[in-house]
């Protein structure tokens, strides 16, 4: 099978949602921010939303062929090669923020909310968000990997119980939809008014869901790809309309999927056409370094306010500017010293098999 092409503006998008959760979770220490930033970065928590459907659709695009054509025995590479991605640079943040935890005990600073050593186990394997807990703690974003964990444990399933190849080009659009009500109605009937509300109780289902989302724009991104001006524009229009009907009081949970969906799709035909201004090379960078901005900011934060601030909701901008610089400087050590090496280790493993009968064994059987 022939490798698929990166889509370089995907990529950067990434990069620009991360950064988007850095200013959610800072945006109340900011001094002087504008009531409209504020009100922007308040949202910021929307960008993992984005991040499930990106994850969805990217996992169809990669995976979906190998896993029909090989079919289970094609489920353990899959795994190993997710988990790879994902598991060491979060085992390595945890083990950051527990040598933190330790630290901030040594000196009667310990709040067991935030760092429950008795809930550890499950951070390290990655279930914490699939109802062993009722709060966020140690590292507060990880829940999405847990989330995402979840995720590619049921794609398997997903990639061989339907093929969307096969499903007319309005199906799939129908599907989509139907599935972001399903999102929608759980949330409101689960008494839910936002997205981000709940994440313990709603964050594993929010993602499934979105995830499944992803993989069928997928389908239809494969099947435009060749002729994508009409389809984008159709795209981006949809996604237009449903930020309108969100602003005019559509639901959050229904307004906003579909137009990450439709703005994904958009994004995705439109990716490598020339002048495209995500296909400069510093956002392309900053998405490569996402995973580690995502995973590495939140005890960053914390770390930088016991160190440097007196009055958390009033940080001076340079201070700002500084924790942010040091966002960026430490996610691109962790991507080059950590986050690839730790995967092309785990990639590279392999489980021993039983070597071929040499002429000796063939002669004592």
């Amino acid at each position: 099978m022939s490798a698929k092409p990166e889509l370089r503006a995907l990529t950067s998008v990434r990069g620009i949602a991360a950064m988007l959760v850095v200013f959610y979770h800072i945006r109340l220490s900011i001094a002087g921010l504008p009531e409209a930033a504020l009100d922007l970065f308040a949202k910021g928590y929307l960008a993992v939303d984005f991040f499930f459907l990106l994850s969805g659709f990217v996992i169809w695009m990669s995976y979906a062929d190998r896993l029909r054509e090989g079919g289970l025995a094609a489920v353990p590479q899959f795994l190993k090669r997710r988990i790879a991605r994902i598991w060491p640079l979060h085992l390595f943040i945890l083990a950051c923020g527990v040598a933190l935890a330790l630290l901030l005990a040594a000196t009667g600073r310990h709040d067991p909310s935030e760092f429950p050593f008795a809930e550890l186990p499950l951070h390290i394997l990655l279930i914490q968000n699939w109802g062993f807990t009722d709060a966020l703690a140690w590292n507060d974003p990880a829940w999405s990997i847990s989330a995402e964990m979840g995720a590619y444990l049921a794609f398997p399933l997903f990639a061989m119980a339907i093929d969307w190849r096969r499903v007319p080009g309005w199906a799939v659009g129908a599907a989509i939809v139907a599935l972001a009500l399903v999102l929608a109605s759980i949330l409101t009937f689960g008494g839910a008014t936002t997205l981000g509300q709940d994440i313990p109780r709603f964050g594993l289902v929010r993602c499934l869901i979105e995830f499944a989302m992803g993989n069928a724009i997928c389908a239809l991104w494969l099947r435009w790809r060749t002729r994508p001006v009409v389809p984008a524009g159709g795209a981006a229009l949809v996604a237009a309309l449903c930020c309108v009907g969100w602003a005019m009081g559509l639901s959050e949970a229904l307004a906003v999927p579909l137009a990450f969906a439709a703005a994904l799709l958009a994004l995705a035909l439109t990716s490598g056409l020339r002048g495209n201004p995500l296909e400069i090379g510093v956002l392309h960078w900053l998405g490569e370094i996402s995973y580690a901005i995502y995973l590495g900011h939140f005890l960053l934060w914390y770390a930088f306010k016991l160190a440097f601030v007196s009055d958390v909701s009033a940080v001076p901008p340079a201070l700002i500017a500084l924790y942010l610089a040091l966002v960026v400087a430490s996610s691109a050590l962790l991507y080059r010293w950590i986050e690839r090496p730790a995967q092309r280790w785990v990639n590279g493993l392999a489980p021993r098999r039983r070597d071929s009968p040499t002429a000796q064994d063939a002669a004592l059987r």
